[in-house]
Order: C-alpha cells, then sequence, then structure tokens
C-alpha cells in the first residue's frame, strides 16, 4: 500500500489545516508547528530507549524494540487517539520530524484500521524551514514602526491596522517586567512559527510595534530587529492620566480576568498580586532600594484596596512607576539612538497616529 503525502507548504499554515505531532512530547514542547496536537507514536521514554539502540546497535534493532514496546494495548491506545481526534478533524495531516520512519507508522497503523490521512514531506523540519524563509522574506518588505512611551496603547493600535504585527502576541508577553501572562511565554521556535503564521500572505507593507529584541523569552530574528532598526516610526504621545487609565486595564485588569478563567477568581488574584510583586522586585537594582521600598508600600495598599473593589487604587504605585522609571529610561535610549535611527514620520495622539500608519500604509 502507498502511503501518501502532501508538500511541506504554508498553505497548510494559512488554511489551519490540524496537524498530528507524533514526535515526542519533549520535542513538541520545544517547539511545534501551528494547528498541531501531540499525539506521539512514542513517549519521552519509549523514544529515549529506541534512541540508545540505535546508536549503539544501528536501525533495525532500534526499529525492533520500537515495536516491542509500543505493541499490544499501548499501541491501541496510540491508534485510539488518532482514530479520536481525526473523527473530530477529519481532515487532519500527520508528520514527525523528518517526515520519514514515525509518521509513516502512524500512516499504516491508522490505514490498517480503514483511516487513510497523509504525512507532510519532509515533516517538521521541512516546514519550519518554509517557516523561517517566510521571515526573512518578511525582513526586506517595507517596514514601519509604533513607538511611544508605556502605556499609550501602541499593541491596540497595531490590532487596528490590517498589516500591523503583533509580536508580543507571537511570544505571549507584553515585553516587560510585568509583560507575563498566565500562560507560559511561547519558545522561540514557537515565536519564530507563529511570527511566520501571521506573516503569510502580508505581501506588501509592514507595521510593527517598538519593541527591545528579546519579549519574554523569545529574541526576534537578527534579520527582522536589524529591519526594524532602519524602518521609519511614528510616536505616539498621550497624557499620563491616559497611559494610566490603559495601563491599569492591560495590565491589571486583563491579567486578573486572565488568571481568574485559568485558576478561579481568589487563587486567579493571589497570583496576579503574586506576579506583579515579583515583577516590581525585578527592578531592585534599577530602581534602587529607597524607591523600590515606597513602590512596594503603595503596591501593597493598591492591593487591598482591590481586594475592596478599588481597582483604580493601583495608579498609586503605577503612576511613580512611569514618571520615575520608565519614561526617562525611554527617553534616554530615544536620545540616543537619535542619531542612528531614520527621522520620524510622525509625532500626534493615538487616534492621528492611526491615521497617519494607515496612510502610510496605502
Amino acid at each position: 500500500m502507498t502511503l501518501s503525502t502532501t508538500p511541506a507548504s504554508l498553505e497548510l499554515i494559512a488554511a489551519n489545516i490540524p496537524l498530528i505531532d507524533v514526535r515526542a512530547p519533549v520535542e513538541f514542547a520545544q517547539g511545534s508547528l501551528p494547528g498541531a496536537v501531540n499525539l506521539p507514536l512514542m513517549v519521552d521514554e519509549e523514544r529515549h530507549q529506541v534512541g540508545i539502540a540505535y546508536k549503539q546497535q544501528g536501525q533495525q534493532a532500534a526499529i525492533a524494540l520500537g515495536e516491542r514496546l509500543v505493541s499490544g494495548e499501548v499501541k491501541q491506545a496510540r491508534i485510539a487517539a488518532w482514530q479520536q481526534y481525526l473523527a473530530q478533524h477529519p481532515e487532519a495531516i500527520v508528520y514527525c520530524f523528518r517526515g520519514g520512519l514515525r509518521s509513516k507508522i502512524a500512516q499504516q497503523w491508522l490505514a490498517d484500521t480503514g483511516v487513510h490521512r497523509p504525512r507532510i514531506e519532509g515533516g517538521w523540519k521541512a516546514l519550519r524551514q518554509r517557516l523561517c524563509q517566510r521571515i526573512d522574506e518578511a525582513a526586506r518588505q517595507p517596514m514601519l514602526v509604533i513607538a511611544g512611551l508605556t502605556g499609550c496603547a501602541k499593541t491596540a493600535l497595531i490590532h487596528r491596522l490590517p498589516n500591523g504585527i503583533d509580536l508580543e502576541a507571537c511570544a505571549n508577553h507584553k515585553g516587560s517586567a510585568f509583560g507575563r501572562q498566565p500562560e507560559e511565554p511561547t519558545t522561540q521556535i514557537d515565536f519564530e512559527h507563529a511570527l511566520a503564521q501571521r506573516l503569510i500572505g502580508q505581501t506588501g507593507k509592514l507595521v510593527f510595534e517598538d519593541e527591545s529584541r528579546q519579549i519574554g523569552n523569545a529574541n526576534i530574528p537578527l534579520e527582522v530587529w536589524y529591519a526594524l532598526q532602519r524602518a521609519p516610526r511614528i510616536r505616539i504621545e498621550m497624557p499620563l492620566d491616559w497611559r494610566l487609565d490603559q495601563l491599569r486595564r492591560d495590565y491589571i485588569e486583563a491579567l486578573e480576568q486572565g488568571y481568574a478563567a485559568r485558576f478561579g477568581p481568589e487563587e486567579g488574584r493571589r497570583r496576579m498580586q503574586r506576579q506583579l510583586s515579583s515583577a516590581l522586585e525585578r527592578l531592585a537594582k534599577r530602581l534602587g532600594n529607597a524607591r523600590l521600598q515606597r513602590l512596594q508600600r503603595l503596591q501593597a495598599m493598591a492591593f487591598r484596596a482591590h481586594a475592596a473593589g478599588d481597582i483604580q487604587a493601583h495608579e498609586a504605585w503605577l503612576a511613580p512607576l512611569l514618571t520615575e522609571y520608565y519614561d526617562p529610561l525611554y527617553r534616554y535610549h530615544l536620545e540616543k539612538q537619535q542619531n542612528s535611527r531614520p527621522a520620524e514620520l510622525f509625532v500626534g495622539d493615538w487616534e492621528s497616529c492611526l491615521a497617519a500608519a494607515r496612510q502610510w500604509s496605502t
């Protein structure tokens, strides 16, 4: 029986085709393909034993060991997991690392039960190469950067543009000491894949938010980073009160809602407070001991007021954090980079910057 294949094309990602990743969980955790679910042929320990056999005794011995380890009820459980997923997603496609033995075995076992699905030619590796190639291509497209002080809603502006690329969403991190989300930040590989997925179909001008190269656990690929440093900029300027309102919604309310959805209201609030406290402590060296202690006292008071229903109390510690730390730091970097970056195309309030970004894009 001939087992069918499908090319490692970005169209699979663009069409949101469900994917079955039959690699071991440890491989999947390091980086998967967008839209993939991990239903392994071998779990980590089985893969480890087979790997040792391959190195010491060769391929045939490794295959024989794999057949012994994944047999009987274990084999039937693996097949049942694939069948169950395919019953809900009949268009799903199978892949392993290189589109070789593991995905072929999964295909064959499914075919023996009357279920026929293709595997990706070249597997994870081939499609990852295409995704990385898409990122390299994007580095040669025209780019615009949206800059501004913390709290200027740069991400919200990006979301209003059809050609806006949200790097923070790719990293699952808001890009500052306070930017961690309830879910774990993505790995470097998953960040790159998410970025490439957002770039598919974006053949013209691109708009990005001004970011540090590192966002959470991930680094912006170098070619894109260099292109962003050369790109023209639009800078948002908004008053402190407006920015504080934005920060409270983004970093307090949305964060609490995210934790509450995952852990329940009480535990969610505790985790939110613990995260914000830890984030403040991570700035200890830069803030200095006296300023840190003052902000910690204000933060603790805000937590108590928040529990009593006064969420606006957080502005008491957010305001000095902005005016005494983030704003001076941003202006220092802005002044330092004045001679090395292109002149700003436009400076204005949020609405006028949105209009300017749209005009540049079209």
